[in-house]
């Protein structure tokens, strides 16, 4: 008998639902929420209410697409979390209530488990995907980690962000700069226009494999202080070298870390996921590095990137082959370590 399971994913802005069949991936719905982007973030209040609009269509959107019954569901997986506490809670509690509808078990899927392994969606059988162990360079928003993967379920943190995430330095920088949250995307266009040694930006000397990117985004404002006193001008004028040198910086910071981690290991395969893998400077990076080395390297689809619940569903799928089940009076939790 197929294994069937629905993956909701609504721990920040995104509200998704999707569907897979013995670890193929059936139907993938994302509803993005567009209300944040004047407010230069995500509004937690809003997004949580966003999701209780969304969340009925997404799911009955997601089912029909992969062409099934709500009763051919095997189980439900969610995320519960980490996140914004009331975007969780209306996927979690949504989740409950469908299985208890339904009569199946719900699967609560970690989050940032769901990045590490969106490398298993497959949308075709011969689809390839890692072998353990590899390394994950995990790099999102709220997260930076580096992570040794020995199977589904055990996954060991090799280093991590000390202060702020990847993620975070390529927004706060981008909105300094006057781009339109999210940031990121802004900087990856212009800096494929710019000169990335044009400006020099502190990169931090930390110990072992662990990162830092609150000095860079100092370093960032200053360089950007001092040469509007001199020209008012300065930012417009150099948009392009600003982004490309910011973007180099970020990846020889992140680079650094994976390199060093690879040789510790000696592992022979690198993924990257999350929603800073979908930069087209990191991709290329991590590409050609891995290339250099001879290594296996594992860049996801960009919809795969950002959040979306077909991680949630591969992820739960392995739980679900384990015989790992959640309860009912389970709640969501806003941090958890991976």
């Amino acid at each position: 008998m197929s294994i069937i399971i629905l993956g909701i994913e609504s721990s920040c802005d995104d509200t998704s639902a999707a569907v897979i069949r013995d670890g193929i991936l059936l139907s993938n719905v994302i509803a993005s929420q567009k209300v944040h982007e004047e407010y230069g973030g995500v509004v937690p209040e809003l997004a949580s209410r966003a999701h209780q609009q969304n969340i009925v269509p997404v799911v009955d959107t997601a089912i029909k697409r992969a062409g099934i019954d709500k009763h051919d569901l095997s189980a439900i997986a969610f995320t519960r979390g980490p996140g914004l506490l009331g975007s969780l809670l209306v996927g979690t509690s949504f989740a409950k209530g469908l299985s208890l509808g339904l009569g199946v078990p719900i699967i609560d899927v970690n989050h940032l488990h769901g990045h590490v392994l969106s490398h298993f969606i497959r949308t075709e059988p011969e689809d390839v995907v890692p072998e353990f162990p590899y390394i994950c360079l995990l790099i999102s928003g709220g997260n930076s980690q580096i992570i040794l993967v020995k199977s589904p379920s055990d996954m060991e943190v090799l280093g991590q962000t000390i202060d702020d995430a990847a993620g975070e330095a390529f927004d706060k920088c981008a909105k300094v700069m006057g781009l339109p949250y999210p940031g990121g995307p802004h900087i990856d266009r212009l800096a494929a226009e710019g000169d990335p040694k044009r400006f020099k930006f502190a990169k931090p000397h930390i110990a072992g494999l662990d990162y830092s990117f609150s000095g860079l985004k100092t370093s960032f404002l200053y360089t950007l202080r001092d040469n509007i006193k001199l020209d008012p001008d300065f930012i417009e004028k150099n948009k392009a070298d600003l982004a490309a040198s910011l973007q180099s910086t970020i990846i020889e910071i992140l680079l650094d870390k994976l390199r060093k981690a690879v040789d510790r290991t000696g592992v022979k395969t690198v993924a990257i996921g999350g929603g800073v893998s979908a930069n087209s400077g990191v991709r290329k990076a991590v590409a050609d590095y891995c290339e250099a080395r001879n290594l296996t390297a594992f860049i996801p689809q960009r919809t795969f990137t950002t959040d979306n619940a077909a991680m949630v569903a591969i992820a739960g799928h392995f739980k679900y082959l384990d015989g790992i089940f959640c309860n009912y009076d389970e709640a969501p939790y806003a941090r958890v370590k991976i």
